[in-house]
């Protein structure tokens, strides 16, 4: 089995550097696919109630028989619909999660977006601080949080989010948040880490450093991550690429490498696969 070294969160809990994503994966396949992955050697999981595939997902966490104490589990708050959240349905979402996953905590708790418009979210934080003292969380964070929107947390809030979980990949490098997260002890970790599609992964830059390590483009890429410090989700249904992009461990990129993949995203603003944070609201 792979060794996935932890990334220590700003509470002092270890989460494992790269997991596995099951953004898109019905929840009829969701067991399979994450017991599939729970037999490569993934131990961190990534759902969220929006994803409609908690009950799958606890499914296959249920029968693997892998100890609760090795697992790591992440789902978010869906804080959309036109309704106002206020502490009640934040409880009622987290405790619909935990009885869906089949858990009685889960490691990490995510606001699922900002959702500026609406002016709402540092109440949902204050509901979240709730969630972590309970314990029912190990650590909460959010999601595609901009700059501001951390700011505003750290001046209405002492608990800083563990993590902020963002679209991040080699043409949307986001270091201008990246830094944001490293001042204030926050954890990166990126959604879509290989982009969407092919386009990231055909690009000359990315398979020249692929062919010089003998990897493929996807590795290389989730390689760059793991070397910039950040947490990865990669997501797959494949049984073959769900094995590959574990197997990162093995090499390194030198700075040539590094170099030749942050040029991707360099001297633009990047190219956003998802929504815009600042004006998302599903």
């Amino acid at each position: 089995m792979n060794q996935v070294p932890g990334t220590k969160l700003n509470n002092g809990t270890l989460m494992p550097q790269l997991g596995f994503g099951v953004w898109q994966v019905p929840d009829t396949e969701a067991e399979r696919t994450v017991a599939t992955a729970l037999e490569a050697g993934y131990r961190s999981i990534d759902t969220a109630a929006v994803y409609g595939n908690e009950a799958g997902t606890g499914k296959a966490l249920a029968a693997a028989g892998i100890p609760r104490g090795e697992l790591f589990v992440t789902t978010k708050l869906w804080n959309g619909r036109s309704e106002t959240w206020g502490r009640d349905g934040v409880l009622r979402e987290f405790d619909a999660s935990l009885d869906k996953l089949g858990l009685d905590a889960v490691d990490l708790y995510l606001i699922h977006w900002p959702r500026p418009m609406r002016d709402d979210f540092v109440a949902i934080w204050k509901t979240f601080e709730e969630i972590a003292e309970s314990g029912r969380a190990k650590a909460v964070g959010v999601s595609n949080f901009r700059p501001a929107d951390l700011e505003r947390l750290g001046a209405e809030s002492p608990l800083v989010p563990a993590v902020n979980q963002i679209e991040l990949h080699p043409l949307l490098p986001q270091a201008e948040l990246r830094a944001v997260h490293a001042r204030l002890g926050i954890a990166t970790e990126a959604w879509s880490p290989l982009g969407q599609g092919k386009e990231l992964l055909t690009l000359p830059a990315v398979t020249a450093v692929a062919d010089k390590h003998g990897r493929s483009a996807a590795q290389v890429v989730l390689r760059w991550h793991l070397q910039l410090g950040n947490v990865v989700i990669p997501k797959s249904v494949t049984p073959a690429r769900i094995r590959e992009n574990l197997d990162v461990f093995g090499f390194e990129l030198d700075a040539a490498d590094i170099a030749a993949l942050d040029s991707l995203g360099a001297g633009s603003a990047g190219r956003r696969i998802g929504p815009d944070p600042a004006a998302f609201d599903a």
